[in-house]
């Protein structure tokens, strides 16, 4: 067992992330008994519901390509722990988390026996990797750390750190049973991480939302800059392999036409709002170099999205996990791709929206196996399958009882015809499921 894997290990002795505690003082608390790490560089906080990762992956490959030393988190991983702690666009070393890891042991047994004192549940999975990132990017050191939210915003252990600058996707329905049933309540949490002072850089929003984002950074002074306002995607060609771009800033700079090396409308709108993001981060006068908007979109990739992992039959990963990603996912299969007939392998998480999913997906569903995830929250197959069956009607629909089984089902159903592929979705715990067993079946893809 590495160094990491043990280090991930004591983590998952702790309540884990699906369960957050909706609190921020013992986060806190354990940061300044750490030395505070998080106040040892400027931060860049990306909220919202979908899109964060690759909007984060972004803006870190933007500000690398200026020649700053970044610092990256994002959750979960797909394959590697280390993926969550990025410096300069690579999974922190072994070694590097261990050892930061152990700097924590000891403030981590004072805040638990605090909490323990006070009647109070111990720091959580999430609350610890949270200050271990701050810590791995502060030892390292980092010029700038971007920083994804884990759950909500208001009380997310992130929340600890002073943003200069907080970044909204779109934010929709998801976690409603901890956010809440309705856009406004769960945009509320987000927009607690809107700082004093700070700039708010946020993508179009339904109206509810836009509401309580425009309400908290005018509590706090922020400057609000806002996608189809201050800047905007003029237009989005699709591209060999990807997306060619035309943008326009929020310092009013008409960039060249730039080309995404990623598949979809949807990652056309997260570059843009990178853009804004990095273009707020260096100063509302000052425009991204051409050079370093071409360096880093050139070198951006986004693991788990469309991702191919297999090519006799073709099949792809994608770790949409709501209807809202899922609609994205359906755009741009059908605008990128030319498919005649399309399986989808499905695995989801019992609090995720599986019927919206499975009604989002339905558009491109020709065939379907429907199969646990690799977790205990996932949900059971047959109950899936009830759910398919009703969400994608006269549609075959099969059950296997692992993801090695489904991926068998699903590649045999491809390659009984011309123009057919696979598309394993639903959890991206599936998605790095199948991408492991891609490699370990030698696929030579992924």
């Amino acid at each position: 067992m590495s160094d990491a894997e043990k280090v991930y290990t004591e983590l998952l002795e702790r309540v884990g992330e699906a369960n957050p505690r909706p609190r921020i003082e013992p986060v806190r608390r354990l940061a300044e008994l750490a030395g505070s790490p998080q106040l040892s560089y400027p931060v860049i906080q990306v909220a919202g519901t979908n899109g964060k990762t690759s909007t984060s992956r972004a803006i870190e490959s933007l500000l690398r390509a200026h020649g700053l030393r970044t610092g990256l988190f994002t959750s979960p991983h797909l394959l590697a722990f280390t993926e969550r702690f990025q410096l300069d666009g690579a999974p922190v070393d072994d070694t590097v988390l261990a050892a930061a890891w152990d700097e924590l042991r000891l403030p981590l047994e004072v805040v638990d026996a605090e909490l323990e004192a006070a009647g109070n549940s111990p720091i959580t999975f999430f609350e610890a990797l949270a200050v271990l990132a701050f810590t791995i990017f502060a030892d390292a050191p980092v010029e700038v750390a971007v920083i994804e939210v884990g759950m909500g915003g208001e009380w997310d252990a992130t929340n600890i750190a002073d943003a200069q600058v907080a970044v909204f996707t779109p934010i929709a329905l998801d976690h409603t049973a901890i956010l809440g049933n309705d856009t406004a309540t769960i945009a509320k949490t987000k927009a607690g991480i809107i700082k004093p002072g700070s700039t708010v850089v946020t993508a179009v929003q339904d109206a509810d939302a836009m509401i309580e984002v425009e309400e908290a950074a005018q509590r706090n002074g922020s400057r609000l800059v806002v996608q189809g306002r201050d800047f905007r995607l003029i237009e989005d060609r699709l591209a060999v392999g990807g997306r060619q771009i035309d943008v326009v800033g929020a310092t009013g700079q008409a960039y060249d036409p730039a080309f995404v090396p990623l598949h979809g409308k949807h990652q056309a709108e997260n570059i843009t709002l990178a853009i804004a993001a990095v273009e707020a981060f260096f100063g509302s006068e000052r425009p991204v170099p051409e050079e370093v908007l071409d360096e880093g979109l050139g070198q951006l990739t986004s693991p788990g999205r469309l991702q191919l992992i297999g090519n006799d039959p073709i099949v792809y990963v994608d770790s949409a996990h709501n209807p809202h990603g899922a609609q994205a996912l359906v755009e741009a299969v059908t605008e990128s791709f030319s498919f005649e007939e399309l399986t989808l392998v499905v695995g989801v998480l019992e609090e995720k929206d599986a019927s919206g999913l499975l009604e989002a997906l339905a558009p491109i569903a020709h065939h379907v196996t429907v199969t646990p995830v690799s977790s205990p929250r996932s949900l059971e197959a047959e109950h899936l399958f009830v759910m398919a069956s009703s969400a994608i009607p006269d549609t075959p629909i099969e059950v296997a009882s692992s993801l090695p089984e489904a991926l068998d089902h699903a590649r045999a159903w491809a390659g009984r015809a011309e123009g057919r592929a696979v598309l394993v979705v639903g959890s991206v715990l599936l998605a790095g499921e199948a991408i492991e067993f891609s490699r370990s079946e030698g696929w030579g893809i992924a």
